[in-house]
């Protein structure tokens, strides 16, 4: 089956141009919404990705209608390829991923955003030992101090107390403790 996705991001802007495009590629079924392509919560893709079915073929005018990064895209399409559901763009005739040279082309697209989140998390790293220099330590503060633990230490090795106890007399959870 072929289904249509029609997005347009504004109450004053109409979706018939995808709609006719869509019609016009031979879509059975098309969803259409108006909503930004910044929002997570874009009730007619769900319903799209909850109803497509292995065989399908998922349809867009243009890609930036279904993804609203490159990162959120390939998420979307790593969910229809598990699915068993393929892609294609009308207006980008590279991306279509029922040829073998569309799959290439986005494959190529994965491969920058896995660089995308490499770099990230590189920059990430490099500005958390920037701030441990300068005595900045990030994470949870300890919920316990070390006095507190060798206490805690003596206390259950003299076998006198549960650990139950023991968190109790710290105000620390058994968890924790």
């Amino acid at each position: 089956m072929m289904l249509g996705y029609a997005r347009v991001s504004t109450d004053d802007q109409e979706t018939h141009l995808q709609i006719d495009a869509l019609k016009g590629a031979g879509c059975e079924r098309i969803y259409e919404e108006k909503a930004s392509g910044a929002k997570a919560d874009r009730p007619e893709l769900m319903r799209l990705l909850d109803n497509a079915r292995k065989g399908d073929v998922v349809i867009v005018w243009k890609m930036d209608r279904l993804g609203r990064s490159l990162l959120h895209l390939i998420e979307t399409v790593n969910l229809l390829n598990a699915r068993g559901v393929q892609l294609r763009s009308l207006t980008e005739n590279l991306i279509d991923t029922t040829t073998p040279s569309g799959k290439l082309v986005f494959g190529i697209f994965g491969l920058m955003a896995e660089f995308e989140r490499d770099m990230l998390r590189q920059r990430t790293v490099a500005g958390l030992a920037a701030a441990k220099k300068r005595g900045r330590v990030g994470g949870r503060p300890k919920s316990i101090s070390v006095d507190d633990l060798k206490k805690a230490q003596a206390l259950l090795r003299s076998g006198d107390y549960t650990r139950g106890e023991v968190a109790k007399e710290l105000g620390v959870s058994r968890h924790t403790l």
